[in-house]
C-alpha cells in the first residue's frame, strides 16, 4: 500500500525501517471520485496531498470563471498550494481529481509534527519546493517564449501517457489555448 509513496521519499532521502513506520502510521488516506475538490481558493490549505492513483490537478479560476490548469498531478507526484499550505492562510488555487483518485496526505499540524521526529523530512519537502519552484519559473519562460506547439511537446514529455487519461479542455487550459487550437496542433502532429 504504501510502496510508491516510500519510494517518493527515498529519492531524496533515506529513511530507516523505524522512520518509515513513523511516517505511515500518520499518513492519512483517502479515495476520491473524478470531479471532487479538495481545495476551495479562498479556503486553507490544510494538507499536503500525494498522488497514489488518479490525477488530481491545480487550478485557478479567473472572474469570469474560466479554469486555468496550472499543474497536474498524476500518480508520484504531490499537489498542494504551497503559500496557503506554508502560511495557512487563503488558498489561491483549487485542487481536484480529473479521475478517480487514492491519495495519501498529512496535514499542516502533522508534518509539523513529523519534521520533528524525523528531520530528514524537512530536507525532503525543502528539495520538493526547490523542484517545484523551477518547475514553475520553466512554465512560466515557457508560457511566455515558446509557440503553442512547442509547449504541446514539452507537456507530452512532462506528462507521458497522461493525454489519453484527460479531457482536451483541460491540457487546452493547461497550454494556454482553445480546445480548438490544440485540435489542430495534433491533426499538424499525426
Amino acid at each position: 500500500m504504501y510502496q510508491l509513496i516510500l519510494r517518493n521519499f527515498a529519492m531524496h532521502i533515506k529513511l530507516d525501517a523505524a522512520e518509515a513506520e513513523l511516517i505511515t502510521a500518520k499518513l492519512q488516506h483517502k479515495t476520491v471520485k473524478k470531479k471532487t475538490v479538495l481545495l476551495s481558493a479562498g479556503t486553507i490549505c490544510r494538507n499536503i496531498y500525494f498522488v497514489n492513483k488518479g490525477c488530481l490537478r491545480i487550478f485557478n479560476t479567473d472572474n469570469e470563471g474560466q479554469e486555468h490548469n496550472i499543474l497536474f498531478n498524476p500518480p508520484n507526484w504531490w499537489a498542494v498550494d504551497i503559500a496557503s499550505f506554508s502560511g495557512q492562510t487563503p488558498a489561491f488555487y483549487n485542487i481536484g481529481a480529473l479521475e478517480d483518485t487514492d491519495v495519501f496526505y498529512l496535514s499542516y499540524s502533522i508534518l509539523e509534527e513529523l519534521y520533528t521526529q524525523v528531520p530528514k523530512l524537512e530536507r525532503f519537502f525543502r528539495i520538493m519546493t526547490q523542484n517545484g519552484f523551477y518547475l514553475y519559473q520553466q512554465r512560466i519562460t515557457s508560457n511566455l517564449s515558446k509557440t503553442a506547439e512547442e509547449r504541446y511537446e514539452l507537456f507530452q514529455k512532462q506528462y507521458p501517457r497522461l493525454e489519453q487519461r484527460i479531457a482536451q479542455k483541460h491540457i487546452a487550459s493547461y497550454l494556454g489555448i482553445t480546445p480548438v487550437f490544440l485540435s489542430m496542433i495534433r491533426k499538424r502532429n499525426s
